[in-house]
């Protein structure tokens, strides 16, 4: 599918799903293929089912290797304080999610030079608070990552899809342009031998050289 297309159909599922006055929020997985020494964006989205209610959220990000048991914590992040806790991710993880706010509904985690090391599964967890009128309420929700860190990155399949369906597309479209010329060729050539027929007509009613309209042709 072309790319303006998918673009004007993420448009129109916006302004049917997304109410006026309320923050866009949707709870998009994360992606789960990683390449091989270059960066990696580890999502975790978390919306609040009733906007209107003020909220604050800590998030957390543990790693359990593949081959292990345990879980290692990695990562904190509360309001304005992103916190690197373990010493196989100082200086490579850097936080991408909600930003100016403690109601954060996006954790989102960035990895710098990944390495085969990596490969595993990412817990993230959002500790919410809802600030309601009588009481405040805690929620804890967890989304899981199964990382995967390979040498050469894989076309997704939905990308080539797309590749196909925008190729078949330009053949069937250079297909109706042949066609549609083909048809006014043979329009226009009916219409040629249909003049010529009423102009033999004519000469044979012997009106050659009369000033006279056949049918609306003029003969010389």
């Amino acid at each position: 599918m072309p790319l303006g297309m998918i673009s004007f159909l993420a448009l129109c599922i916006f302004y049917i799903q997304v109410p006026q006055g309320q923050t866009a929020c949707a709870e998009v997985d994360s992606m789960t293929e990683a390449v091989a020494g270059k960066g990696f964006l580890l999502g975790c989205i978390s919306c609040k089912r009733r906007e209107e209610v003020p909220g604050s959220a800590i998030v957390d990000w543990h790693f359990k290797a593949a081959g292990t048991e345990e879980f290692i914590h990695i990562f904190q992040y509360e309001y304005n304080n992103p916190t690197i806790l373990h010493e196989d991710f100082e200086g490579r993880l850097a936080w991408q999610g909600t930003m100016r706010t403690k109601d954060v509904q996006t954790g989102a985690i960035f990895i710098h030079n990944v390495t085969y090391n990596d490969t595993g599964t990412y817990l993230c967890t959002f500790h919410r608070t809802l600030y309601l009128p009588l009481y405040e309420e805690h929620v804890e929700i967890n989304k899981e990552v199964e990382l995967t860190v390979v040498e050469k990155a894989n076309p997704e399949l939905t990308s080539v899809i797309s590749e196909i369906m925008m190729y078949v597309l330009i053949v069937v479209l250079q297909l109706w342009m042949i066609g549609v010329l083909i048809y006014c060729y043979r329009k226009i050539y009916a219409e040629n031998e249909a003049r010529e027929a009423r102009k033999t007509a004519c000469s044979q009613n012997k009106l050659v050289g009369s000033k006279d309209p056949c049918d609306g042709i003029y003969l010389e």
